[in-house]
């Protein structure tokens, strides 16, 4: 009887499977894991380097164009320029700086022992000056500012027409009523020796010399002024 020393076929094993099965599950994990952590490093180190920037839009999957943001109106407006005024200056108002006065009682009396005279300003400045309203008149001895009495009251029935523009060497008049200070038995008399004028909105004064008996009391009105007229 011939026996047979050839080995049997010996199959594979069933823990050498196993184990194969082991490395290759652990070499996918491995190989996960080291993309996850390659992912999470670029990302950081993408978010460090784009920290306080505006982020920007990326295309969308579909291929549609994005749309960009619309500039603000703040940043494309126009700015205006302010356009350079056309209108000429006004003309300063007339102070006793640049006026001449002078009393011209040519018009001669009036009634009940009135007198009438034309208090006439000119502009003796280099450039034009405005005359509006009313002057301040007083009576005064020479080389003072102290009225001799009551000044002169504001004469209602000549209110100013509106601003009268003098051109230098031209004058505009008010009409000024002197009345005779005769006329008032209780008038305590003084002689003043000249005409004190504040022309409109000024507190200098102009002196005119024109000497006129005045009454220190105060409640006696002597002088009466009307406004400015060209």
């Amino acid at each position: 009887m011939t026996t047979d020393n050839s080995s049997p076929a010996t199959p594979g094993t069933p823990g050498k499977k196993s184990n194969t099965g082991k490395v290759v599950a652990l070499t996918v994990t491995i190989t996960v894991l080291a993309v996850a952590v390659v992912l999470l490093l670029w990302t950081q180190f993408n978010g460090k380097d784009t920290a306080g920037t505006a982020p920007t839009e990326t295309p969308s999957a579909t291929g549609a164009p994005t749309t960009e943001a619309a500039p603000s109106e703040s940043a494309t407006a126009p700015t205006e320029e302010a356009s350079p005024s056309t209108a000429p200056a006004a003309s300063p108002l007339c102070t006793a700086a640049s006026l001449t006065g002078a009393l011209d009682a040519s018009s001669g009396g009036g009634a009940a022992g009135s007198v009438y005279m034309q208090l006439v300003l000119t502009n003796s400045g280099s450039a034009d000056c405005i005359l509006d309203g009313y002057p301040g008149v007083s009576l005064v001895k020479a080389g003072t500012t102290e009225p001799i009495g009551a000044p002169a009251e504001r004469d209602p029935a000549a209110p100013s027409n509106g601003p009268i523009t003098l051109g230098p060497g031209q004058n505009a008049s008010a009409t000024l009523r002197y009345t005779q200070a005769g006329n008032y038995p209780d008038c305590k008399s003084e002689q003043a020796d000249s005409v004190l004028v504040y022309p409109p909105s000024d507190t200098g004064h102009l002196e005119i010399a024109h000497p006129l008996t005045a009454c220190s009391n105060a409640d006696i009105k002597l002088l009466t002024i009307g406004a400015f007229q060209q």
